[in-house]
C-alpha cells in the first residue's frame, strides 16, 4: 500500500489550529515535529536509557497528513469533510473493505494540495501565528515498522550469556553458555546490549544467590529481572511507570518459560507513590536495580533503600561519566556504605550495601 504524506511547515503555536482546519477537507490526525522542550512527566514517561540531546526549540513545527493513494494515483478520502467544495475535481464513488456501501471521494494529488495551501492562506489571513505555511508532498511506502527493525538486532554474548531474539537460532560457535536469555523486546523498550544493562547484569551476579528476591525499578521489558530468574534468584517484582511494560514482560517470560507467578510488576512511581512504596513494601529486597538516569535515581534512593533488607544491595546503572558522583552522595545520605563506581565505557554502575543494623533515614 501507498500513501501521499502532506508536510506543511509552520509554527508549534499553530498546531492544534492547522490540525483542527484539516479536517474540514477530510485530513485526520497529524504527525507532528517540534522542538519544544519536555515537560517533567513527559521526560518522567520516556524509557529510553538516556535522554537525548534536542536542538533549541526556535518555534517552528512541521505537521504531515497522510492519505492512502490508489493504483491510479489518485487519493482515497472518506467523504465526510464539511468543506467538500475545497476539493475541486473530486469524484465521490462507494467502497469498503467488508463489501458495505461507505460513501468516498477520489481526488488528485494535485488537487489535495491546493485544497491545504487555499486552507492554510486562509488561516493567515485572520492569524499571525502560521508561519511559513510552505505545503510539499511525498510518496511513501506502507511499511511494516513494529517488525523491520529487527533486522538490525542479532544475538550477542553478556559474558557466558547467550542473548538471543525470539526471531533466532542459536549460532553453532562451539561456546556453551551459561544461560540462553531470549528476548522479544518489541519496539518501546531497550535489548539488553547496553553498557548500562551490562553492567547491572555483572554486578547483580556478583550478589546472587538461589534465596534472592530482587525488586527492578524501571524494569521495561523484564531483562534484568528474568536474566536474574534464569540464574538462580528466587523471584523478582518490577515496577514501571509505561502499561506496555506488562505485555512486553509476559512475553519475555513465555520465551524464557519463567511462570508469571516469579516475576510480578506493578505499575506506578515508586519514588513519591506512598501506594506503591506500600505494595512493594519494606526491608523486603536482597537487591534493588535501577538502570534509569541520575536524574530520577537520585530521588528514588531514599524509597529504594527502604525496600532493601538489611545488608542487601542496591545496584544503579544509566549514568554517564561524570554524574557518578551524584548518585553516590545520594545513596552516602540514604545510608548505603561500601559504595563502588563501577565503568565500561563512557558509562558507570554504582552500588553499595545497606547495612545490617540500619538506621532509618
Amino acid at each position: 500500500m501507498k500513501w501521499m504524506r502532506f508536510k506543511i511547515r509552520t509554527t508549534s503555536a499553530a498546531e492544534d489550529i492547522l490540525v483542527s482546519a484539516m479536517t474540514d477537507i477530510g485530513l485526520y490526525g497529524a504527525q507532528i515535529e517540534d522542538h519544544v522542550p519536555l515537560t517533567a512527566q513527559e521526560k518522567e514517561e520516556m524509557f529510553v536509557d538516556i535522554l537525548p540531546d534536542e536542538p533549541d526549540d526556535d518555534g517552528s513545527a512541521v505537521l504531515s497528513f497522510y492519505v492512502e493513494e490508489a493504483p491510479d494515483g489518485t487519493l482515497l478520502l472518506e467523504d465526510n469533510s464539511t468543506d467538500s467544495a475545497a476539493l475541486s475535481g473530486g469524484s465521490l464513488y462507494s467502497a469498503s473493505q467488508d463489501g458495505s456501501e461507505k460513501a468516498a471521494r477520489k481526488v488528485t494529488p494535485e488537487a489535495m494540495k491546493k485544497a491545504i495551501e487555499n486552507k492554510v492562506k486562509e488561516l493567515k489571513s485572520f492569524s499571525d501565528v502560521i508561519g511559513d505555511g510552505t505545503v510539499t508532498i511525498e510518496e511513501t511506502e506502507d511499511i511494516d515498522w513494529i517488525n523491520s527493525w529487527k533486522q538490525y538486532f542479532h544475538q550477542f554474548w553478556i559474558d557466558d550469556i547467550l542473548v538471543i531474539p525470539s526471531w533466532e537460532k542459536p549460532a553453532d560457535t562451539g561456546k556453551k553458555p551459561a544461560v540462553t536469555f531470549h528476548i522479544d523486546p518489541g519496539t518501546a523498550f531497550g535489548t539488553g546490549a547496553h553498557e548500562t544493562t551490562q553492567l547491572c547484569i555483572r554486578e547483580i551476579r556478583r550478589h546472587l544467590t538461589k534465596d534472592t528476591v530482587l525488586l527492578d525499578v524501571g524494569t521495561g521489558s523484564g531483562i534484568l529481572s528474568i536474566l536474574s530468574l534464569l540464574l538462580g534468584a528466587k523471584k523478582a517484582v518490577g515496577t514501571d511507570l509505561d502499561p506496555m511494560a506488562v505485555p512486553a514482560i509476559k512475553e519475555n517470560l513465555e520465551h524464557n518459560g519463567i511462570e508469571q507467578e516469579r516475576f510480578p510488576v506493578i505499575l506506578g512511581n515508586l519514588v513519591n507513590d506512598k501506594k506503591v512504596q506500600d505494595e512493594v513494601g519494606y526491608d523486603a529486597y536482597d537487591i534493588v536495580v535501577a538502570n534509569i538516569l541520575p536524574d530520577v535515581l537520585v530521588p528514588l534512593t531514599p524509597a529504594a533503600v527502604r525496600a532493601l533488607k538489611p545488608g542487601g544491595w542496591y545496584i544503579t546503572s544509566g549514568i554517564v561519566a561524570g554524574r557518578e558522583g551524584e548518585v553516590s552522595e545520594a545513596m552516602r545520605e540514604a545510608g548505603i556504605i561500601g559504595i563502588s563506581e563501577i565503568a565500561q565505557g563512557e558509562w558507570r554502575c554504582v552500588a553499595g550495601r545497606k547495612p545490617r543494623r540500619f538506621q532509618a533515614q
